[in-house]
């Protein structure tokens, strides 16, 4: 196999404070990716507190002990690397991207940011402004905001449908006592990993992490009700744009279901790419739409398959007809062979083509553990692609939809354009 595709320059220590250390050494590099994942996300908030995760990763960008925001924002970008994060529904991402020689940076910088933030109130208040604004500009982009929308119907009065940024009303409540609440509880090494993938030494990386990652022992309660049952629903808002925004869908699997596969090629070959057959029936056939396509959204213990259309008012119900009709066609007809084989090949070129940024890698080290605790190594995931064949994804397909229980969520406007 080749070099890229090897996996045994993988290395796991636990810290005596329960942090988890992971690297991965990838050979003839010269970069180096490095992650801090906190086990929590937008899953982990209440309806007082929603959007608190996503407002605690911006505030640690905003100073810390050692260091201004400037200072945070130029010491990787002046050696011509880049630091970011971002929160989910289960994880909150602090990670960097430098050369191999400035790892010491890399480590100190997001070490320093998750272990010492200050949470000044004068920094709170004017974060609150910027994720307000943030906010406005995702319900200005209904192709995103109608997502939103979908999973809050989808996940009724759970978490799993709290908008990630959270709700206006929420966020210009937060105070400080708030932010350092939700950090105290959840920012536990015992509910952190901090990983590397690229070019670099396991032993090095371990001291790096020992000497500046200096949170005391703790862990974190990350449990979590099951979504109630769902109930399918149809639902219209209406809106200043001038498409009508069309997002379809339902529960699909959860990230450890032995039917994940399957499910990723039912999405392949609905509306995963240019050749889908979304695509090419919606778009290239009929000339309905310019964005179509599907989703998952893989949580610990369900998930969610979505379906977007953007088309003229006057062919929505028509779009809307042939969506239904291919997810029936999929679930009434097994595929051919020579399909399942064309899906197969897509997945692992997908796969392995990956395999070559080192921030994917260090990605896919770190999502390994945070839900399946241990590495899946790149021949386990081909030969559960393999595994794809037409009489399980028919069984998954009639499992997963039904024309009766669809649920549809539609964005259309509001009559002033």
């Amino acid at each position: 196999m080749a070099e890229t595709m090897q996996e045994s320059m993988v290395h796991k220590t636990v810290l005596d404070n329960g942090l988890t250390v992971l690297s991965e050494h990838i050979p003839g590099l010269h970069s180096v990716s490095v992650g801090v994942w906190i086990k929590s996300g937008s899953r982990q908030e209440n309806r007082d507190n929603n959007g608190i995760a996503h407002f605690l990763e911006h505030m640690v960008f905003k100073g810390t002990e050692n260091r201004s925001a400037l200072q945070i924002a130029s010491a990787l970008e002046d050696l011509g690397g880049s630091l970011n994060a971002y929160t989910g529904k289960e994880t909150t991402v602090f990670y960097a991207h430098t050369l191999d020689k400035h790892l010491s940076e890399s480590v100190d910088i997001l070490s320093d940011m998750v272990c010492r933030p200050l949470f000044r109130k004068e920094d709170i208040e004017t974060e609150r402004r910027v994720v307000l604004e943030e906010i406005s500009a995702v319900k200005d982009t209904p192709e995103e905001y109608i997502f939103d929308l979908f999973q809050e119907k989808l996940f009724a009065n759970h978490p799993l449908g709290y908008p990630v940024l959270g709700r206006t009303e929420t966020v210009a409540q937060f105070d400080r006592d708030m932010v350092l609440d939700f950090w105290q509880t959840f920012y536990r090494p015992a509910n952190m990993i901090f990983c590397a993938a690229g070019n670099v030494n396991h032993r090095q990386f371990v001291d790096l992490v020992k000497t500046h990652f200096n949170l005391p022992a703790g862990s974190a309660d990350l449990t979590s009700d099951l979504p109630a049952e769902i109930v399918p629903f149809k639902h219209s808002v209406r809106q200043g744009v001038y498409q009508t925004h069309i997002c379809a869908g339902g529960p699909a699997l959860a990230y450890l279901s032995p039917q994940r596969y399957d499910l990723l090629a039912l999405n392949t070959y609905l509306g995963g790419g240019m050749s889908s057959r979304l695509f090419q029936v919606i778009r290239e056939k009929h000339g309905l739409a310019y964005s179509v396509y599907s989703g998952i959204d893989f949580f610990r213990d369900t998930g969610m398959i979505s379906f977007y259309i953007g088309t003229d008012p006057k062919n929505e119900k028509r779009a809307v007809h042939l969506l239904t009709e291919e997810i029936e066609r999929i679930r009434t007809n097994a595929l051919p062979e020579e399909t399942i084989g064309r899906i197969r090949e897509q997945l692992k070129g997908s796969f392995l083509l990956g395999l070559e940024s080192a921030n994917r890698r260090m990605t896919r080290l770190a999502k390994n553990y945070v839900y399946y605790d241990r590495q899946i190594s790149v021949k386990e995931v081909l030969q559960r692609i393999d595994a794809i064949n037409s009489d399980s994804v028919l069984e998954l397909a009639q499992k997963l939809f039904n024309m009766e229980t669809l649920s549809i969520i539609t964005i259309n406007p509001s009559g002033n354009h």
